[in-house]
């Protein structure tokens, strides 16, 4: 009786109400960025030793709890090589930037499930639309479960986590930014248009997503070597174009993917590849009319590149970076809106 009514409901599609909603957790995830890299930033990482999803909802709530959470971080190398010694008021320091990332990280998750259910129970989801949002919902479970990966990684052998595993944790949750961005024009231009058809990726789209990749890859393992201090002078590293102290020994594909020289340069060069990329997608948005939206594009990537260097001439001065983190944040969300509108015009 349940299944027969529930099918006999008439659909009701919300797609204007969807979009908000989507572009609200959007800026939420944006935050998760924000912390993380604030978290990255302040090495408190690994100060969270276990995941409990449910029961880790609360931090310790007493000195006897607190004193148990700290003796299980001294377990692990970080303790014991760098931090010896680290005194309990340090520790809840850096325990609680882990904590509130991953709080946020849960709240994106009820965020996107709980208004879904909703939306789901009222038959608001247009047709053709539930699956995509269910794959975004999936998407933050992954990545909940990609971020304790992370976290493992950095528990017994090593004093810090492995900068593949962080890459691959920070592009996942750009890629969810950027579904989130392109679903929810999606739906805008549904709510709008009701015969209109979903913008999709033209080749040259791919193109720039591809060479956007590339550079988020490489600025997520400066992160995770923390190469971005192996340099501080700009446009010359150490009074070097090509810096010394590259290791080439285990070969060119070792030193690509781990030396924090070689990353450091090769990220810092790319941007100008990335940044003549997305001039040209400003270009064609300009050319369809949408010259907000060009000004806007290249605004963003101004203000990355202009971070990107103010990062490295501070010494990677903490506030400055998570500002150059959130803003690659920013542009992700910003190129997708930009190829969304290039897309709907091959749609």
């Amino acid at each position: 009786m349940l299944n027969a009514s529930s099918s006999a409901r008439p659909l009701h599609p919300r797609p204007a109400a969807l979009a908000r909603w989507l572009w609200a957790v959007a800026i939420l995830v944006i935050m998760v960025v924000a912390v993380g890299g604030i978290t990255r930033l302040t090495e408190s990482g690994l100060s969270i030793t276990e995941w409990k999803p449910v029961s880790g909802v609360l931090p310790p709530l007493t000195e006897a709890g607190w004193q148990a959470e700290f003796d299980k971080y001294k377990q692990i190398p970080e303790y014991k090589e760098i931090n010896l010694g680290m005194s309990l008021a340090a520790f809840k320091g850096i325990f609680f930037w882990e904590w509130l990332h991953r709080i946020l990280g849960r709240l994106v998750g009820m965020a996107l499930l709980v208004p879904l259910a909703w939306y789901a129970w009222r038959r608001a989801i247009p047709a053709g639309y539930g699956w995509r949002l269910f794959a975004l919902a999936a998407l933050v479970g992954l990545q909940g479960a990609i971020g304790w990966w992370m976290v493992a990684s950095g528990l017994e052998y090593r004093t810090d986590v492995s900068h593949f595993r962080l890459a691959t944790h920070l592009l996942t949750a750009l890629f969810l930014l950027a579904g989130l961005v392109w679903t929810a024009r999606d739906l805008a231009l549904l709510a709008r248009d009701p015969g209109a058809r979903p913008a999709r990726l033209t080749g040259a789209a791919i193109a720039v997503i591809a060479i956007l990749i590339v550079q988020l890859l490489l600025g997520a393992w400066v992160a995770g070597l923390n190469a971005g201090y192996v340099a501080s002078t700009w446009p010359l590293m150490n009074d070097h174009f090509v810096p010394e102290g590259i290791d080439w020994s285990g070969g060119t594909w070792l030193a690509v993917t781990n030396d924090p020289f070689l990353i450091h340069f090769l990220h810092r060069w790319w941007s100008w590849v990335a940044a003549g990329a997305l001039l040209l997608l400003a270009r064609s948005l300009a050319r369809q009319g949408a010259r907000r939206e060009a000004g806007l594009l290249l605004l963003v990537v101004a203000a990355q590149m202009t971070l990107g260097i103010l990062t490295v001439v501070t010494g990677v001065s903490m506030w400055i970076a998570v500002l150059h983190q959130v803003t690659g944040a920013i542009l992700v969300a910003t190129t997708a809106a930009a190829l969304h509108r290039v897309g709907r015009a091959a749609a």
